[in-house]
């Protein structure tokens, strides 16, 4: 065989991650259930109980969460991270209705749901559910706290994650 050359067999290597902006539909969804998975490790589950319950290989977790998976020596149990660095896919409300926004990071994804709980408890009738977060930013987004524009839009069935469907009546 030529210097350089393979013989065309399989190496013994982990899949390769795949950057996330050429993912097809199928593949988006199932790297949609891996980071599920990923958080079904950090609450406690093992490898492959979180795989199971998301309906996604081992392999296919290491292929799009490799990197937010460790093991401590060979043979011993794979555990996730505490964090992570992988991109996430968003939604988040803007000043014109729901805003997709890409956030890098397990920390930077939990604020935007801290976030997004709150609009939920203003939702609910709680007056200070903002307060903490008039004035800041999360990746360098400015939040939208104005009360009177999160309630338009959940009126208007512009926020996609919001309680306040069921709250009105309609059908949640």
């Amino acid at each position: 065989m030529a210097k350089g050359k393979t013989s065309g067999r399989q190496t013994g290597r982990s899949p390769q991650p795949i950057p996330a902006l050429r993912f097809s539909e199928r593949s988006q969804r199932a790297r949609e259930r891996a980071v599920q998975a990923l958080a079904a490790m950090r609450r406690g589950d093992t490898l492959s109980r979180a795989a199971r319950d998301n309906g996604v290989t081992i392999r296919t977790l290491k292929r799009y969460i490799g990197s937010a998976l460790v093991q401590d020596r060979p043979g011993g149990r794979i555990r996730a991270t505490k964090t992570d660095r992988l991109v996430r896919y968003l939604q988040i409300p803007g000043p014109d209705g729901p805003r997709d926004v890409t956030v890098r990071g397990s920390k930077t994804a939990s604020q935007f749901a801290h976030y997004k709980a709150a609009i939920n408890r203003l939702l609910r009738g709680d007056r200070n559910a903002m307060a903490a977060w008039h004035g800041r930013k999360i990746a360098g987004i400015e939040l939208i706290t104005d009360t009177k524009t999160l309630v338009e839009q959940a009126r208007k069935d512009l926020l996609p994650y919001s309680i306040y469907r069921s709250l009105a009546g309609g059908a949640a």
